[in-house]
C-alpha cells in the first residue's frame, strides 16, 4: 500500500448460516469499501488536490411500505391467504367424501334433489366460513399485530371472494378422486404444498427456474398474495390490481367448471 500497489483481502466466513453470512459480508464490503476511499483520498491529496476527501456522493435509503422492516406486515397477510386457501379446500373434499364413505350420498342420489344442488349445498357453507376466517383474522391482523389496512377493504373482499371460489373448487374436485377421508387428506396436501411453495408467500417467484414462473400462473394463491399484500401495505386499488382479480375470476371458473363436470359424472 505504501509503494502505490493493489492490495487483495482475503475473508472468510462460516456459510452454514447464509442470512447471517450475508449480513456479515455487506458490512465488511462496506469496511473495506470506505477504506479503500480513504486511502485513495489522500493519495490524492498529496498530488495536490486539497479537500478530495470533502466531496463525494451520499446515499440514503428510504423504504416505503415497511419502513422498519417489520416481519409481521409481510407475514400476516400472507397467512390470511394461506387460511383462505387451506380450509374451504379441506373441509369441502372430507365432506362430500365422508358422504360417500358413510353411505349416505346413495341416499342423496335417489332423492329428488338436483346434482348442482347438492354441490351448492355442499361448497357454500364451506365458502361461508372461509370468507368468516378471513375477516375474523384480518381483524385479528389488523387491531392485536398492528397491520395497517391502508387500502379499500371492499377491493379486499371481491378478491377474497373470488379467491374462495377456487378453493372450493378445488375441494370439490379432490373429492371426486378420492374414495376415504384419509385419502382426501393426503391428496388436500400434495396440492397444498406445491401451491404454497410457488405463491411467492416465503421465495420470491422472480428467483425461481424459468420454468416453474410459467407453471405459477396457474396457482391462484399467487394473485390473491397479490391483492392482499397490495391492500393492506400499499394502498393500490382495482386500477392496478385488476389483472390479478380477472385471473382470479378466470381460474375460479374455470375450476368450478371442471370440478362441476367431474363431480357430476361421479354422481351418475
Amino acid at each position: 500500500m505504501k509503494k502505490g500497489d493493489t492490495v487483495s483481502v482475503q475473508i472468510i466466513l462460516d456459510g452454514s448460516e447464509s442470512n447471517t453470512a450475508l449480513i456479515a459480508l455487506g458490512y465488511a464490503n462496506q469496511i473495506l469499501s470506505e477504506f479503500s476511499t480513504q486511502i485513495l483520498a489522500k493519495r490524492l491529496n498529496r498530488a495536490g488536490m486539497i479537500g478530495f476527501e470533502e466531496a463525494g456522493v451520499e446515499l440514503q435509503h428510504r423504504v416505503w411500505f415497511n419502513p422498519n422492516f417489520e416481519s409481521r406486515l409481510f407475514y400476516i397477510p400472507g397467512v390470511i391467504a394461506s387460511i383462505a386457501f387451506l380450509i374451504p379446500i379441506i373441509l369441502t373434499a372430507q365432506a362430500i367424501v365422508r358422504e360417500r364413505e358413510i353411505g349416505t350420498l346413495e341416499q342423496i342420489m335417489v332423492s329428488p334433489i338436483r346434482s348442482w344442488e347438492l354441490m351448492v349445498g355442499k361448497t357454500l357453507p364451506f365458502a361461508l366460513m372461509g370468507l368468516f376466517d378471513v375477516i375474523m383474522i384480518a381483524l385479528i391482523g389488523v387491531f392485536w399485530f398492528e397491520v395497517p389496512l391502508r387500502g379499500d377493504p371492499l377491493v379486499l373482499l371481491l378478491g377474497t371472494v373470488l379467491f374462495l371460489m377456487s378453493s372450493v373448487a378445488i375441494g370439490l374436485f379432490i373429492s371426486t378422486i378420492c374414495s376415504t377421508q384419509q385419502q382426501a387428506q393426503i391428496s388436500t396436501f400434495f396440492f397444498a404444498m406445491p401451491a404454497f411453495i410457488l405463491s411467492g408467500f416465503a421465495f420470491p417467484i422472480e428467483n425461481m427456474p424459468e420454468w416453474i414462473q410459467y407453471i405459477t400462473y396457474v396457482n391462484p394463491l399467487r394473485y390473491f398474495l397479490i391483492i392482499i399484500r397490495g391492500v393492506f401495505l400499499k394502498a393500490i386499488g382495482l386500477g392496478i390490481l385488476w389483472p390479478q382479480v380477472m385471473a382470479l375470476g378466470l381460474l375460479g371458473t374455470l375450476m368450478i367448471l371442471l370440478s362441476s363436470l367431474r363431480f357430476q359424472k361421479r354422481l351418475k
